[in-house]
């Protein structure tokens, strides 16, 4: 095996190299659903600390993908069970679907600076995702984890719970990676809920959502005012509440009512 520092953590790739083995192993085993899926997707593999823990299962194929060249020249090298499992390109552009076929694991260090945008990929492919295990920045972390009334939660922990069951399963130092970040890390399972689809208008639950948070402090009656909510819908009493206060199913029936007024 080459030398730990043989790829260039690159700041603008926002790449953290995890160095410490053990919690290495203990994030491939928050992996646990292996019956419902037959493909593992690694995101930011960088030297394969995770990788090589993936490779040990034979009850699923590991693929990784990465944008940094010198990263995949590397796993090439040094992880010739690989073989072309090794996928050189940006995972908030790929076609999983064609290359993984129907249902796959997601798992990754997810670089802090794209995570959001990771998450919203994985919503549009979540009838193909049914778990996924996951180190990101530890207050993101917490906040995709939090339940309502928490004043963490927020839009993507909405978003996100509306689909999957989310638990916070442990915290890493700063210094267990190379070079070390500025902030404390979390990592976080995520496992596929019933909800095929939600009960109302998605697009319009959406909408009412993102909408909800930006004016967080405000009550819902005064930061929906955009939405231009029908007469009925402002008489809700729902809406003295703030954004944050409202579970995943109260937003789908605040959505309902806006649809059903509406029409």
């Amino acid at each position: 095996m080459a030398s730990k520092h043989h790829v260039r953590a690159k700041k603008h790739l926002g790449q953290h190299f995890l160095n410490d083995e053990s919690i290495a192993q203990d994030i491939v085993h928050g992996l646990t659903l292996h019956n419902s899926y037959k493909n593992v997707l690694e995101i930011g593999p960088g030297m394969g600390v995770l990788t090589k823990y993936l490779l040990e299962s034979t009850e699923y194929k590991t693929y990784v993908i990465d944008i940094d060249t010198e990263s995949i020249a590397y796993l090439k090298k040094n992880y010739p069970d690989l073989e072309d499992h090794v996928i050189s390109g940006d995972y908030l552009q790929l076609d999983v679907q064609a290359l993984l076929g129907n249902n796959h694991a997601v798992i990754g260090n997810f670089p802090y600076n794209i995570s959001s945008q990771i998450f919203f990929k994985i919503l549009e492919d979540k009838a193909q995702v049914p778990e996924i295990v996951c180190m990101l920045q530890k207050e993101v972390a917490e906040r995709l984890a939090s339940p309502p009334g928490n004043k963490s939660y927020g839009i993507l922990s909405v978003l996100l719970q509306a689909y999957y069951k989310i638990d916070y399963l442990f915290t890493v130092e700063a210094d267990k990676f190379n070079p070390p970040p500025k902030v404390r890390s979390g990592v976080i399972r995520l496992r596929r809920n019933e909800v095929e689809r939600l009960d109302c208008d998605e697009k319009m639950f959406k909408r009412v959502v993102k909408q909800g948070f930006q004016n967080r402090r405000k009550t819902l009656r005064n930061a929906l005012k955009p939405l231009n909510l029908p007469e009925q819908v402002q008489e809700m009493d729902l809406l003295n509440q703030r954004a944050e206060q409202l579970s995943v199913a109260d937003f789908v029936g605040l959505t309902q009512e806006i649809t059903k007024w509406s029409k």
